[in-house]
């Protein structure tokens, strides 16, 4: 390739703002020599290059724009550690196919078992097949709607987190919800109702909803739209925080009554305490 070509081939990747080609356009051109591509195989190398690096790009920032507190996988989750779980049920939930038909997934069970690894994790699924993600926990999502009422957005807000594919909610149940924040929510439930997946985490059973929200009614419509169609998962372990503290002899169930002569807990509170860490969780 004569030096001219070579200068004239790089403008016309610029005007078409092929930004990767560039780059790679020196070793592929070595390669097809060697390996003695046909042009058709060289054009597909080259728009592969492209089409990968466009790809990239697009993940970064919808990764971004996502705002997830961390970014995790499914082959980073230890399946092992959670037993209970159906590994097949959720890498056939990775596939997003679930996104296509506007449904919804729930994830319920005790602080620190992998809810929010699990959201997460399928969000990230769900991005690398082009779907767009935003995550909120419920909490931050409280604060947003005091604020906005007091800007006059609320329905911006409410219009905003109508547009994304899947919109995650995590640890609802961890902090009651006002009128107005319940409110909100439940309209927003009803809007993305078979228009907009959600993945939702809990720590409450469905029949506690009510004491979160304050309003049973509320709840109930809530619980009707969400559960529709939807998948429940719910997990039953202990919580992969706590287990090497627990290990250690550093932490012990707070529900569990003390033992006369030493601070050791009893055993059998700490099997059959509702709200143990060790106890089984019935999320339905």
């Amino acid at each position: 390739m004569n030096d001219h070509c070579y200068e004239h081939l790089q403008a016309i990747l610029e005007r078409l703002k092929l930004t990767r080609v560039p780059e790679r356009l020196d070793q592929l051109a070595e390669a097809a020599a060697k390996e003695s591509w046909t042009y058709v195989e060289f054009l597909d190398r080259v728009l592969d290059v492209e089409v990968s690096a466009r790809v990239e790009r697009d993940v970064t920032m919808k990764t971004r724009l996502a705002r997830f507190p961390f970014v995790k996988t499914l082959d980073q989750f230890d399946f092992s550690f959670q037993p209970a779980l159906n590994e097949a049920q959720i890498r056939e939930l990775a596939t997003a196919r679930f996104v296509a038909h506007g449904e919804n997934i729930l994830l319920l069970g005790p602080p620190g078992v992998g809810k929010t690894h699990l959201a997460v994790s399928l969000g990230v699924a769900a991005i690398l097949q082009g779907i767009s993600v935003v995550f909120f926990t419920v909490a931050d999502l409280v604060d947003l709607v005091q604020q906005d009422v007091k800007e006059d957005r609320l329905e911006r807000r409410l219009h905003a987190l109508c547009k994304p594919k899947l919109l995650i909610l995590d640890e609802m149940g961890y902090v009651p919800l006002d009128q107005r924040s319940a409110q909100f929510l439940f309209r927003l439930i009803s809007r993305r109702y078979q228009k907009g997946s959600v993945i939702l985490t809990s720590n409450k059973s469905y029949g506690e909803w009510g004491d979160v929200v304050s309003d049973y009614v509320l709840a109930t419509a809530m619980l009707d739209r969400l559960l529709h169609y939807s998948t429940t998962i719910n997990i039953r372990g202990e919580s992969y925080r706590l287990r090497e503290k627990r290990k250690a002899g550093v932490f012990h169930d707070l529900t569990a009554k003390p033992v006369k002569g030493g601070p050791s807990t009893s055993r059998k509170t700490q099997e059959e305490g509702p709200n143990s860490v060790n106890g089984r969780y019935d999320g339905l």
